[in-house]
């Protein structure tokens, strides 16, 4: 077959007029000396209305930005205007053969406007956040209030109180703790997803910050009559630099999440610095030049009643869970959302495995490396 014959009886203004995209021929100075059908479709007109147009006259500053596209060799998103005014966004390119240019344009308005939407909801969303947090002594002081009261109540400061009275005062002592304890808890995660949390990397012992977490939570291990081991011979080094700060809530939201799901046994808390392989496939930051001292992995593992498949769809992700009728199921993933965020706002990252009744394991990552 001789390809020479076969593409010398192509009509090019055929091609150009069945071309997929609005296509457009621009002159020198910048008039509109040719487009094809697709171009009045979505200019709202006819080809007859945009033919001896300028280009600016419909495409912002059109002239300019066809020179940008050409001389980049890249797309512009820009703003455009049917006959009628109208306005629209599109992404444009552009080719130049000798002094007129050849435009494609495609209409993108449905996804900037898609776009637009999520940063909109997400700029309310941080602000909403910040709302929260600037306001949490407004939302605690009044229960802390009640449970004051009430304790003071029961510890017979405003008189003696009969059975029944005393009955309802616990409950009402009860419901109050549980309700501030979920609003500590809410606004914590609140802080972590807005902008008020920034890190401050420092150097700190991880090891003495973990002991001395799990210290804190003493009472309600030594409730479940629970052991909790400690593995760090395969550390090299002890002293890392992140946010303490950040960790320290991290952790305390995990450990506080394997307490309450053991109930017999024990919890075993293992650091180690994880294989540069590892990191390749977690979700961490990338250190340049990293060895295996540039991160550290802690892992808390517990015999408890592990997570079914359905628990651990949406386990690091609140707003999943207001669908369900558990309102555990809401706290906790708070509670981990909570850890999750503000361990990637660190550059780590947090997986968690399970098997019902034969325990969970929570493994975080995270980049040990002074701030350049």
């Amino acid at each position: 077959m001789n390809f020479t014959n076969l593409f010398s009886n192509i009509n090019p203004k055929e091609v150009l007029k069945n071309l997929p995209d609005s296509t457009f021929v621009i002159d020198s100075d910048g008039k509109v000396v040719w487009v094809n059908d697709k171009a009045a479709i979505i200019f709202e007109g006819k080809v007859r209305d945009l033919k001896g147009l300028y280009f600016n006259e419909i495409v912002a500053n059109g002239l300019e930005l066809c020179e940008k596209s050409y001389s980049r060799r890249n797309s512009v998103v820009t703003g455009a205007f049917t006959i009628e005014g109208k306005e629209f966004f599109i992404e444009m390119n552009a080719k130049k053969y000798i002094d007129q240019y050849f435009v494609t344009i495609r209409d993108i308005t449905a996804m900037t406007n898609v776009l637009a939407n999520a940063e909109k909801t997400g700029r309310l969303n941080k602000e909403k956040n910040i709302m929260l947090v600037k306001l949490a002594n407004e939302f605690k002081s009044p229960v802390q209030s009640i449970i004051g009261f009430s304790q003071a109540l029961l510890d017979g400061l405003g008189g003696e109180i009969n059975d029944k009275q005393n009955k309802y005062i616990k409950i009402i002592n009860k419901n109050s703790t549980e309700l501030l304890y979920f609003m500590d808890k809410f606004l914590e995660f609140s802080q972590a997803e807005s902008s008020l949390f920034k890190v401050n990397s420092q150097a700190f012992d991880v090891t003495n910050v973990i002991q001395s977490i799990v210290k804190n939570n003493e009472n309600n291990i030594s409730q479940k009559n629970l052991t909790i081991d400690y593995d760090f011979e395969e550390l090299n080094k002890k002293t890392i630099h992140n946010d303490e700060q950040g960790f320290k809530i991290a952790f305390q939201n995990i450990i506080e999440t394997s307490i309450k799901l053991t109930d017999v046994g024990s919890i075993i808390i293992k650091v180690d610095n994880p294989s540069l392989e590892t990191i390749a496939e977690s979700g961490c930051k990338q250190i340049k030049n990293a060895t295996e001292e540039s991160y550290i992995r802690i892992t808390i593992s517990d015999t408890g009643m592990g997570f079914s498949r359905s628990e651990m769809d949406g386990i690091f992700e609140p707003y999943t869970q207001l669908d369900k009728t558990n309102k555990k199921s809401v706290l906790r993933s708070i509670t981990l959302g909570t850890a999750l965020t503000l361990i990637r706002r660190m550059g780590g990252d947090i997986t968690v495995s399970s098997e019902v009744m034969k325990g969970t394991t929570f493994t975080i990552i995270l980049p040990n490396a002074k701030e350049e």
